[in-house]
């Protein structure tokens, strides 16, 4: 990718946040499929068909000729991993926002950094090493993220709109949907329950990625593969509840326009990318951007949604960037530039049958990984 440091870590960097900000208008085109009468299962259900088709040619071509043989593991892992971060957790986390707001459960999957943080542990992707700088900073900037997220979320404070939108993209009636599942107790506490799950299998996805990426090191036949399994598994799902043919029906309305986005971009297109961030730089490097999304599906929301942005909002925000930067600082001082030099000096080791053998770059919580090319 590049051939400096600096360029190793500003690309997935940026490439994470691009993702955020894609996924923020997953929760939007959410809402407004949800005002739309949607089923929500059956959304899921297009998503992941809408992504499989984009997906499935595009890595036939792209990767065919370098793809090795899929194995019985392989395919295992993508079932694990379409179930956790696919159809279980989507369908978890829009049952959720359901019962809550867009704003309340993207706020929840600031729950994710911490959650991530504690599984990677457990699965040695990451190390503690509580005495070392870097270790202070990564804890200290994962908590720092997640306060900041519970602050926005529970503290509003005073009203600091900075604009005066007319557009609410929800109409009345979506309004009052949200004030009422609001105002009932009952429901915002399974809508919070809910979003949680989707938290946790969301985590757990990410640490699941970094070891199918570490088996099977082609991101389009990886995502592909996870997609059509996702596909399978929520068209169980939403079949079992609803199989009226007029609650499948696509017209051209926010429904299409829903599934496109969600499918197609969301799906099709962040899934590569976000498991390329999950190779380079790990599941708890890709997990703490979560909170960027929050912030974005707040804006977007006061802009779009008709929802007002509050002093907690700043607050939170502020918050939230202190700890992403904590936890990319800490990441940062775990491969030293020493470490690095001494990487790069190794030389390239050629086999008699014409392979090539390139070491790639990792940080320390991965392995090396020598991968063959032609």
């Amino acid at each position: 990718m590049g051939s400096g440091s600096g360029g190793d870590v500003a690309k997935p960097v940026a490439a994470m946040v691009v993702v955020q900000v894609m996924f923020a208008g997953v929760n939007i085109f959410y809402k407004l499929a949800v005002s739309d009468g949607m089923d929500m299962r059956v959304l899921v259900a297009y998503r992941y068909l809408f992504a499989s088709a984009f997906l499935a040619p595009l890595a036939y071509f792209i990767e065919r000729k370098r793809r090795t043989k899929l194995t019985w593991r392989v395919v295992l892992l993508s079932f694990i991993c379409g179930l956790t971060g696919g159809s279980l957790a989507q369908n978890l986390y829009i049952s959720g926002m359901k019962l809550t707001s867009a704003t309340f459960a993207s706020a929840t999957t600031n729950l994710i950094p911490g959650v991530t943080f504690v599984l990677a542990l457990i699965f040695r992707y990451e190390r503690l090493a509580i005495r070392t700088v870097s270790g202070q900073a990564k804890v200290a900037g994962t908590l720092l993220g997640v306060g900041g997220a519970m602050l926005l979320t529970l503290y509003k404070g005073a009203d600091v709109t900075p604009w005066h939108s007319s557009i609410n993209l929800l109409g009345s009636g979506g309004a009052t949907t949200t004030t009422t599942n609001n105002n009932n107790g009952g429901g915002v506490v399974m809508g919070s329950l809910l979003c949680i799950s989707s938290c946790f299998f969301y985590a757990l996805w990410l640490i699941l990625q970094a070891r199918l990426s570490a088996e099977y090191p082609f991101h389009y036949s990886t995502t592909a593969l996870m997609c059509v399994m996702s596909t399978l598994q929520s068209l169980a799902l939403a079949l079992c509840y609803d199989r009226d043919a007029a609650r499948w029906r696509l017209g051209l309305d926010v429904r299409l326009l829903s599934v496109v986005y969600t499918g197609v971009l969301a799906s099709g297109v962040m899934l590569v990318v976000l498991s390329w961030c999950v190779k380079r730089r790990g599941p708890l490097f890709a997990s703490v951007f979560n909170p960027l999304m929050l912030l974005v599906v707040a804006l977007l929301s006061s802009l779009l949604l008709g929802e007002r942005l509050y002093l907690g909002t700043a607050l939170g925000a502020v918050l939230i960037v202190m700890g992403l930067y904590a936890v990319l600082w800490g990441k940062g001082r775990e491969t030293t530039p020493t470490e690095v030099a001494k990487v790069r000096e190794l030389p390239t080791d050629h086999h008699d049958d014409g392979r090539r053998i390139d070491v790639v770059v990792q940080p320390p919580q991965q392995h090396l990984l020598a991968v063959a090319a032609n």
